[in-house]
């Protein structure tokens, strides 16, 4: 297993698409963070806070993520090499898990760069250290799991189908559903009553949660069960090759 994920990585890094999805995240999170003259500059807020990054980069990750696990599985299909690949001495769960483990370090090395942007609002505050570390520690946990949440969409969504583009649009769509639709079904007056609920199987009321810098355990473990169900969907999908 560990050899197929060093491989999944190395396939990342030795092509542009890895580097390409860093630096695409990075300079649009830059441009809206520090250059454009919008409410999420930082510079123009006026508070040292760096939430506008919590709150462009779910969206940034919609796109990119979707272009990271297009090719897992479908690429593998076209190519014709995912029989081969079932016949080395893995089980399909440890092939699945390579694939999404690669995809996880790809979305942790794109957010270690923005680091930088904490660490330059930490001594531009005044005074210096006059930021939320809590908040903004507990913002980068979820910010992290919302992206492990859509790498396993992604990967799932691969699994379907050997087109590519046919996979991202699939993977884009199940993170926008998962991220947003829920929050806007909740605000639907004939859903008062139950909307807390709805609220609770969307990405975003967990990721809010989190932000504010608690630790909870039901978020936690809302991430958690968000991942393994869409792992164990693409499970369920690559055994349908025996039926």
């Amino acid at each position: 297993m560990f050899a197929l994920l060093k491989k999944e990585i190395q396939s990342f890094l030795n092509s542009l698409t890895g580097y390409l999805v860093i630096v695409v995240f990075l300079l649009i999170n830059s441009l809206f963070l520090w250059l454009m003259t919008n409410d999420m500059n930082i510079l123009e807020g006026g508070y040292s806070s760096i939430d506008s990054l919590f709150i462009i980069s779910p969206w940034v990750f919609m796109f990119l993520i979707p272009a990271i696990t297009m090719r897992m599985f479908a690429d593998e299909k076209k190519a014709g090499t995912l029989e081969l690949l079932i016949t080395r001495p893995l089980t399909d769960l440890q092939i699945i898990l390579a694939k999404y483990f690669a995809g996880v370090v790809l979305v942790i090395l794109s957010l270690i760069p923005t680091l930088i942007y904490y660490i330059s609002v930490y001594y531009l505050g005044n005074p210096v250290g006059n930021i939320d570390s809590g908040g903004t520690f507990g913002s980068y946990i979820g910010l992290l799991l919302l992206g492990a949440s859509y790498v396993a969409i992604g990967l799932f969504a691969s699994s379907l189908t050997d087109n590519q583009i046919v996979s991202f649009i699939i993977s884009m769509i199940l993170c926008f559903i998962m991220f947003y639709l829920f929050d806007q079904v909740a605000s639907f007056k004939a859903f008062e009553g139950i909307d807390y609920i709805i609220l609770k199987f969307g990405i975003n009321e967990h990721f809010n949660s989190l932000s504010r810098g608690v630790i909870d355990s039901r978020d936690l473990l809302y991430f958690g069960s968000l991942i393994g169900f869409f792992i164990l969907l693409t499970k369920i999908r690559l055994e349908s090759r025996k039926w």
